[in-house]
């Protein structure tokens, strides 16, 4: 009996008192996290505006540019609106327009899209890059496969009324808008300013 508690003994430091778990790998790399607007040291506004119009095109479908002008020797805000995607699932590793794997899960679930706007704001010795990308739910009567209730009389009504829209954003019928993926935001600035860094 005491040699069972001898050996309890000796492996109880082993056991509860293990370390947490491993640290990563050398080369793994810890997300960084940039402001929103971020801040573009590049003075060239032909430059910065085709660097964020080739980062928004590789995640959104582009619907309309306003960019970045010289007038006289003013230069104007530029701007950006893409077209909503519907948002990939677990079953298309392959797109990169999702933010997180937790929103990628939700994605799954439900029926959800994305679109963004991206304003480039002149500044003394560089340019201000302020990305949204709002995200929406769609609104749906009933599940789009379900057949219980069809034979019931509808109580939906036929007319959609509209008081004081939001002035910034178009109305879109038939979605539900759920926040903006900030983490999305924070990737497409992360390439923006890693494509316009000067050189050291």
């Amino acid at each position: 009996m005491e040699r069972w508690l001898t050996v309890l003994f000796a492996l109880l430091p082993v056991a509860g008192c293990a370390p947490g778990p491993p640290p990563p790998p050398p080369w793994y790399a810890a997300p960084v996290f940039h402001d929103n607007p971020a801040w573009v040291p590049v003075a060239d506004h032909q430059l910065v505006w085709e660097t964020v119009v080739d980062v928004v095109d590789d995640y959104f479908k582009i619907e309309r540019e306003d960019p970045v002008r010289l007038v006289g020797t003013v230069l104007t805000e530029g701007r950006l609106e893409t077209l909503p995607v519907d948002t990939p699932t677990v079953f298309e590793p392959w797109r990169p327009d999702s933010g997180s794997s937790y929103d990628r899960l939700e994605d799954t679930l439900q029926s959800t899209r994305r679109w963004a706007v991206v304003r480039v704001i002149p500044d003394e010795g560089g340019f201000w890059v302020d990305v949204a990308v709002h995200r929406e739910l769609e609104d749906l009567q009933r599940p789009v496969h379900g057949s219980a209730g069809a034979a019931t009389f509808r109580s939906d009504t036929s007319l959609t009324r509209v008081v004081n829209p939001e002035p910034d954003e178009p109305l879109r019928l038939g979605w539900i808008p759920i926040g903006r993926d900030m983490a999305l935001e924070r990737r497409i600035i992360g390439q923006i300013l890693a494509r316009t860094a000067l050189p050291l």
